[in-house]
Order: C-alpha cells, then structure tokens, then sequence
C-alpha cells in the first residue's frame, strides 16, 4: 500500500486544490509548464508533485514552488555592501558596522544581535514591496517611528528600530528578482496556496500578477467535528517520563503499521529525548528541519578551544577542551589533571605560572598549550582569525575529526574555515576590523547559534519529525503531539520584536491576532489525522506546575478525546540485593597512620580499607567555590605567620596585635592566591574573627599560656606502626612551677559541636592521637573554637593521658586483627555515611538485609 493511499482526508485535499489549479489554467489558456505554483513550504513540493502525477500520469506539469526557491533558481542573489544578507555571519559584522556609524560603537556588542533581529523581522515586510514602490513605503513607514528621545529609557531601542528599517530599504532582497517584468512574461498564470498563515511576499505577487495570479487556500475551509480521529490524552509527570510515553506511543503505532507517524516539535529539547529514546528501540526518525547548529558535539569542541584561549580561562576549561585534542596523549593529560586537583589551581594562568621542571612530559604540554594560547592573544582581521582558528584546529588535531563529521564540516562551513571560503569575506563590510578574541568568540557563537544542522536523513525513515503547522495537507497515519502544556502551546503565541499594534498592521507584521488564528488553525488541521496522541507535563523541571494547554483543555470540554493508556511495556526486575562487603586487608599492610586515617577505621573499617589501604580517591574540584573548610585551612595559616612574628618581635599593644593579624591576613591570602570576590562572606567577618581571637589570647597568656610552635609535623614509632600528624599549635602552660605542654587544635565548627567532641571520651582519637605524636608524660591538649560571631573559647580535654594510653592500646589490637585476616565491613552510620566518598563502592543502599 503506498503512503498517498494511506490518508484519504489528505488526498481530497489534493485533488480539490490542483482542480482549482487545472480550472485556473484553463481560464488563462496556460501551458502547464508556464504555471508556477507556490506552496506555503518547501516540504510540500514533492507531494504536490506526486499528487499532480497521480492524476495527471501524462503530460506536463506545473512548476511547484516556495517564493524563497523560486527566486534562487532564477538568479543567485550576490549580497554587495551594506545588504541584509540574511547569513548572520555577514549580517552580524554589517550591524556592528552600522552601530559604528551611527556613533553607538560603545554599545555595539549589546546592541548588535537586537538590531539584526529586527532587521530579520522587517526584511519580511520589506521583501513583498516591488522593489520600485519601496521609498514611497519607507516614507509612510518612517512616519510610525518614534523619535529617539535623548532622555527616555527606550532610546537605544527607537535608535536600534530605525537603523533596521533604513538598512533593510536600503538592501537589495533576494527575492527581488521575481518583480522583474522578464519574470512575469515568462509565466502565464500564478497560483498562490495559502497555508496557516498568509506570507505577505506570496499576497504581493499575486497582486503584482493581477488576473493572470489566483490564490487558493490549502487547508479544509471548515472543520467537520466527525472527521477528527481518535485523540488520546496523556498527563505526564516531568520532561522524562512525557519523553518515555510519547516514544512508546511512536513505537506502538510503528508497530501497528501506522506509518508514516508524524512528531510535532513543539519542544526541541524534548523532541531531542524523545529521538535518543526511539534511536535506541532502532526506529529510523526523520528531522526535516533539524535543530542548532550550536547544540552539535562538534560545536561544542571548537568552542571549547575557543573559550581555552582566553587570557581568564579556567583550569577546567582548558582541559575540557585538551580532552577533545587528538594530539594529546591521554595518560599525560590525566597526570596533568591529576596535579592541578591536587594542587586546587583553578586558572590556567596559576597552571601555566608552575614550575613543572621535574615533570617533563606535563611541562612540553603546558608549554604547548600556553604557545597556542599566545598565538591568539592579539587583535586582528576576520579572516587572519579564522586562519589562526584553522591553525589551531590541525595543530590540535580536531581539524580532520570535523571534516569528517557531517556536523563538524556543517560548522567549517558555517564560520567559512574551509580552504577556499576565505574569498567570500573580501566583500564584507566590517570584515577587515581588527577584533579582539572576545569579539570574535562573540561572532563564532552568533553564526553557530543562527544556523540550523539537518543530519542525513533516511528515506524510509517511519518516524518524521517536523513543526505542527508543516502537517498541512500532508498524508500521515498517526500523530504524536508532546509538550502540549500551557506553557509550550499557547493558543496565542506572544509575537517576536518590539513593534507596536499599529506598526504590525501598517506593515504586514504578524500581529497576536493572526497568531492565533492560524495556531488554532493548525491545532485542529493537526487533529484531523486518523490517530492522535497528546502529552503535556505537570510539572516542570524546577518543580513548578503546569497545567494542559487551553487547547486540551478544550478537547475535555467538547468530550472529543479519551484517556490514553501508557503504552510503555511493564518489566518485572527480580531482586538483587548486594551483599556486604566483608574484604580482608592483611595483604596491604599500612605503615604511616594519621589520625583522620584512624578516625576512618574507627568510623568504618570498610572506608579506611577503600581509602587507606587500596588508596582510591575522590577528584577534588579546580573551580570550587571557597567553603568553610578553606576558611579553615586559611585561618591556620594567618594563626601561624601571626604567632611565629609575635614570638620574634613580642608586643603587648592591643592596636600593634590587630596589625599584626590583619597584615597577617593580607600576606596568607595573597599567597593562597584566594580572590577578594572568592572570599568576599569570610571576609566581611573577618573584624569579629579576630577580635575575639585577640580577647581569648589576651585571658589564655594572663593563665600562663605561652606560645611556642604551629603546624608542627612530627612521627612516633608503634611497633610497625609510624604515627603520623601535623599539630596545630604547641604552648607551654604554667601558673606556678614546671611548663607543661599544651596541644592544641583549632576548629572553625559550631561550638556546641566541639563540646559534644569532648564529651564523646574515647570516641574522639583527635586530641589523644596528638598527644601520642609527643613523647611527654604530661602534657595537655584542648580544642580551640574560633568563632565567627567574635567568641573563641577553649575546650580541654582533661583524661588526655588515660584516652592517649586507650588509644595506643586500641591502635596495636585493630592492627593486629587487620594483620591476621580478620574482614573489614561497613559499619559507618549516620553522618558518616551521608558524606562518605567510598558509599558508592560499599553500596550499602542496596544490601539484602
């Protein structure tokens, strides 16, 4: 059975219309091949081909046409100075120019993507007026345009609106050619079919042809509410599951023989997922339109050098786009990532700014990468950037993977990277401005963004995915019709561009009114197919609620559509749960022990074994924002260099002390290299942090206290053992007679949550770990609270000898368990497991019991 025979609405349509045209015909006395026909869009005109040669098997045939195709195989339409071209990648560059001129060179990059929409939006307008009628229109259309007010807050939009208007009158079009007398002599009758929407070059012609030109109108002049198919109605709960239903209703109609299924694109993004779910069942889509050039992998590699080049880029943005560089070895690369991660350098500049010396391979790297960023470092002509673009692309390796891609050579071609292209640009204006790299970053994204990629297309592909209104009069079995929410299908779309009511209606613009009535129009010419199914979501992704587009609301209303089943087939997944991990670490004995590795045996054996003992690690962030714990990190340091120079140079004075603390603060920022934007919320604390550091201090030394040592790296021997650990500050404590001393660590936590760290006895190994690092009989050891409302207090703990004595004890029996076999399992719970690196190894979500 053939495709035409499977739509029989459809073939009606056909054979009323092309008699209309054949009567037309003959009314003139036309030769068929001197009859243009113009369709509404170019993907009828094989349909109003084969419907013709349905009828009509012998003979010869009307010229089915799109106005836009018509005038492209009369001439080639040769854009020459200052013409809307209607390629963004010239027309971007003439805008600047025209801002130029217009003395807005300041606001040139803001105002350069408003002014070519709108002269987009009025080329449409401008384009049906007979090229020798245009100044006489100008005149009348200069007349609606508001003056540009030096002081009104819509100035730059008025200046933006008049500049479009005088460059698409000044622009030759391309379809001026049809206006030519030649032209029409060589026709002998015009047929114009009106779709949805009326397009306004069409209406011209066919008053330009006078009685030689007819228009007729495509879709059915009335809707019979018997003729609608059958309509089902799917609420879906969130982008996905709406995504699952409607590829399941695809696959059940394929399956059903009702091919070929139409996919409305009323969402792209959702269309998107939709074709990866039926891609992976193996039904062959069809996108007739396709989507963004810029949302293609192979743009998004070249932007990725792109953005790399920046003299800002960040770590992650450069080895982003390395990763995607052939040249590169990968086992280089990730030793590279390796070190900035473990380093925290979140800027390439910090990366290239290192000493790599003793890492040859990581510095021939850095040292290449730094050579193509300098290449792109100066300002130049459009077409010495796209040579460097070229450059960069084959040195990197990327060059022969785009050429090779249908997307990737779209994208050559797009930004003219081919060899050969460069030809093009010596006819732009505003191509030999020297542009910065921003600038012409800028102007790569532009042309990405404007052009569409239309991937190769099966012929006999079941599934077609095109827009609502592209279904007129063409021949489908079903239908399926996702993102029908208020929110997607609006009954009247709001209208693109700033132009008032009364300009749309003076120059043709399509105007709220229109909208509507031909988005109704196409809504239920769409509801005319055999089989139609509508799914809308109730929620979106940010969790707010959607209702059903008026439209479906409607169809509840009139009782013209039932519920429709989830045809998503159901699976019974039998039970699998995982068993607890009981592993055995007496192969991998461990000599160095800290104590936040003993902390993690404590808390669960099973993490010290995964992290400790088999030393897996989690990728630390280069980008991160600054958080309390680098607070933390950065006030040990300004603790430091603040009590070492208070040693060397002792002072009393409490205004020498605050000095002192904050110039050491300025000194450890500068060194971390923490940024004032970054450390802005600690910053703006920073007074209360430190007076109230400065008042303990003051009643710490008046008790006796002394500093004498921070960040004290030491090691004690423990049978096989070595402990290991780094002391945040030593002091000697005395009142009366022999200096005891005093450990102490510094915490930036809630202080209720240190007094629970004392209370916790032997649960907490920090402060008797510490005190087992010193070889001293006596000593003490306290936690101080560094607050960041301005109090800091100091916890002691007072059994530090009997926990240290527990401790060790307690270190050599887990030890020599862990030697003779003895397995380790997962035991953490609560917090311990909430922020666990190693939960998704152990899997204890999913163990049997």
């Amino acid at each position: 059975m053939t495709v035409i025979a499977k739509s029989d609405q459809c073939a009606a349509v056909w054979q009323r219309v092309l008699a209309q045209v054949e009567a037309h015909m003959q009314g003139l006395r036309a030769h068929p091949a001197r009859t243009v026909v113009l369709v509404p869009y170019a993907q009828l005109m094989p349909w109003a081909q084969r419907y013709w040669a349905l009828h009509h098997a012998d003979g010869f045939a009307p010229r089915f046409e799109t106005t836009r195709n018509w005038a492209r195989q009369l001439a080639a339409f040769v854009p020459q100075g200052d013409d809307l071209a209607g390629d963004v990648a010239r027309d971007t560059l003439t805008a600047r120019t025209l801002l130029d001129r217009a003395g807005l060179a300041a606001q040139r990059d803001v105002l350069a993507v408003p002014l070519q929409e709108a002269a987009a939006q009025l080329a449409v307008a401008v384009a049906a007026i007979a090229p020798l009628q245009r100044e006489a229109w100008g005149i009348q259309a200069r007349s609606l345009m508001p003056e540009p007010d030096e002081g009104s807050t819509l100035r730059f939009e008025a200046v933006v609106a008049r500049i479009a208007l005088e460059w698409v009158l000044a622009s030759r079009h391309a379809t001026d050619v049809l206006f030519e007398p030649g032209v029409r002599q060589s026709v002998d009758a015009l047929v114009v079919l009106q779709g949805f929407q009326v397009e306004p070059l069409a209406q011209a012609l066919q008053v330009h042809w006078g009685d030689k030109a007819a228009a007729l109108v495509l879709p059915p002049g009335a809707t019979d509410a018997h003729a609608a198919g059958h309509i089902a109605l799917h609420a879906a709960q969130d982008a996905e599951d709406e995504a699952q239903r409607a590829a399941a209703c695809v696959l059940a109609h394929v399956v059903a023989g009702r091919t070929p299924v139409a996919l409305a694109a009323n969402d792209r993004a959702l269309t998107r997922r939709i074709g990866a779910h039926l891609a992976s069942c193996g039904v062959a889509v069809r996108d007739e339109n396709g989507w963004t050039l810029s949302t293609t992998r192979a743009a998004a590699q070249l932007m990725a050098a792109l953005k790399a080049s920046a003299w800002n880029a960040s770590a992650d943005e450069v080895l982003d786009w390395l990763k995607h560089a052939p040249v590169f070895d990968p086992t280089v690369l990730n030793g590279l990532e390796r070190a900035l991660r473990k380093a925290s350098v979140a800027t390439w500049s910090g990366a290239a700014g290192r000493d790599w010396s003793d890492k040859p391979a990581l510095a021939a790297c850095v040292a290449q990468v730094q050579g193509w960023r300098e290449a792109l470092r100066a300002p130049r002509p459009l077409a010495q950037w796209l040579q460097a673009l070229r450059e960069l692309l084959v040195g990197s390796g990327q060059w022969s993977a785009l050429d090779e891609d249908p997307a990737g050579a779209r994208v050559l071609m797009a930004l003219r990277l081919q060899v050969g292209q460069e030809a093009e640009l010596e006819d732009w204006d505003g191509a030999g401005r020297r542009m910065s790299l921003p600038e012409f970053t800028r102007w790569t994204n532009e042309v990405l963004e404007a052009a569409r990629y239309v991937p190769p297309q099966p012929g006999d592909a079941p599934v077609i995915v095109l827009p609502m209104p592209q279904l007129l009069a063409r021949p489908f079995a079903a239908l399926v019709l996702p993102g029908c929410d208020e929110k997607r299908l609006q009954p009247s779309p709001e209208p693109v561009g700033d132009w008032t009511q009364a300009q749309r209606q003076a120059w043709g613009l399509p105007t709220r009114e229109s909208l509507e009535v031909a988005q109704r129009a196409a809504w239920q010419h769409a509801l005319q197919t055999p089989v139609v199914d509508v799914l809308w979501r109730t929620g979106d992704e940010g969790g707010e609620p959607l209702l059903a587009s008026a439209l479906v609301l409607a169809l509840h209303l009139d009782g013209a559509a039932t519920q429709g089943a989830d045809d998503r087939s159901q699976r019974t997944v039998a039970a699998n749960p995982t068993a607890r991990p009981l592993p055995d670490g007496s192969a991998l004995p461990v000599v160095r022990l800290s104590s936040t590795a003993y902390s993690d045996l404590r808390h669960c054996p099973y993490r010290f074994f995964a992290l400790r003992q088999l030393g897996l690690q989690e990728a630390d962030e280069l980008a991160a924002e600054v958080d309390k714990r680098d607070f933390g990190n950065w006030l040990h340091a300004v603790l430091q260099h603040f009590h070492e120079e208070l040693l060397a140079d002792p002072t009393d004075d409490a205004a020498a002390r605050v000095a002192r603390m904050d110039s050491a603060a300025q000194a450890v920022t500068l060194q971390q290299g923490l940024g004032e934007g970054d450390f802005l919320p600690f910053a703006a604390g920073w007074p209360q942090v430190r007076d109230g550091y400065l008042r303990w201090l003051a009643q710490h030394e008046q008790a006796g206290g002394h500093f004498r040592q921070a960040e004290v790296q030491t090691t004690q021997p423990l049978g096989a053992l070595q402990l290991v650990g780094t002391i945040d500050r030593i002091d000697a404590i005395s009142s009366t007679g022999e200096p005891t001393p005093l450990v102490i660590d510094y915490k930036t936590e809630n202080d209720t949550v240190t007094r629970k760290r004392i209370g916790a006895g032997a649960e907490d190994t920090q402060l008797a770990f510490y005190a087992a690092l010193l070889s001293h009989d006596t000593l003490r050891a306290a936690y101080v609270n560094v607050g960041e409302r301005g109090e800091t207090q100091m916890h002691e703990q007072e059994e530090v000898v009997h926990l240290r004595d527990l401790l060790v004890e307690g270190i050599q029996h887990d030890f020599e368990r862990i030697a003779a076999g003895d397995p380790m399992p997962a035991l953490g719970e609560g917090m311990v497991c909430d922020y666990c690196v190693a939960r998704g190894l152990c899997r204890k979500d999913f163990w049997n019991d």
